[in-house]
């Protein structure tokens, strides 16, 4: 794969017949649920490599990473709490999240926001990509309905993979971002993914050192994932 750039980029755009159209980047959107969708998807086909119940779980940890990364959450046992005066954020899916978090009366514990989140985190990530120039929809009809999202790129759609390295082997490269992300890949079932394409020392014990160093927010909220993701797993095998 090509080499890139360890900061994530918003996506460009061309001028085509008078028109902006989004062109892909290799550094990516800078939004760690867009990293999570395309790392969990073929970056030729479009097939998901999670189960739905664990992808969605996993995109709306991403969601609730990328309001902290921006300054705007926290996580906290049992509660959200939200940065009084903190940066606005900058895509209308994250504002939309933001809104809810701010519109409810009393604070909602993590767990309850994940799934919450997670029952419409795929579809709104897919078309945010979209927005961006990452997806597009294939002409294949999935049997379930609808036309499956596919990569226009297939190397941008792979960068995640590359953006993670840094945390699974040591690296003077390692970001919070990446961390992050890695942690929360990990917390929904990608870990094999991530480390099929790892350098060759990487190992789990440097990824669980890397995540033990977040801030304890970041820490809960993966944890929060996993647990989450796991009782998922275990409820479809009864």
């Amino acid at each position: 794969m090509p080499q890139m750039s360890n900061d994530p980029r918003v996506a460009a755009s061309r001028q085509t017949a008078g028109q902006s159209v989004p062109v892909p980047q290799l550094g990516g959107t800078g939004r760690v649920a867009d990293d999570m969708y395309l790392m969990a998807h073929n970056d030729l086909s479009g097939k998901p490599y999670l189960q739905p119940r664990a992808l969605g779980l996993g995109l709306a940890g991403g969601l609730l990473a990328e309001l902290m990364l921006a300054g705007r959450i926290d996580a906290r046992p049992g509660e959200i709490v939200v940065a009084e005066g903190a940066p606005r954020v900058g895509d209308d899916l994250a504002r939309h999240v933001l809104g809810l978090v701010l519109s409810e009366r009393e604070p909602l514990a993590v767990a309850e926001w994940l799934l919450f989140l997670a029952r419409t985190a795929a579809g709104d990530v897919a078309r945010r990509l979209a927005t961006s120039g990452y997806l597009a929809r294939a002409g294949e009809r999935r049997r379930w309905g609808g036309k499956r999202w596919v990569p226009v790129d297939a190397d941008c759609a792979f960068g995640p993979l590359v953006r993670v390295r840094p945390a699974l082997a040591r690296s003077r490269h390692l970001t919070l971002y990446g961390a992050c992300l890695a942690g929360l890949a990990d917390a929904c079932g990608l870990g094999p993914r991530m480390f099929a394409y790892a350098p060759p020392n990487a190992t789990r014990r440097y990824l669980d050192e890397v995540v033990a160093r977040l801030d304890p927010g970041l820490r809960y909220l993966i944890a929060q994932t996993q647990a989450a993701v796991g009782s998922a797993v275990l409820s479809q095998r009864v």
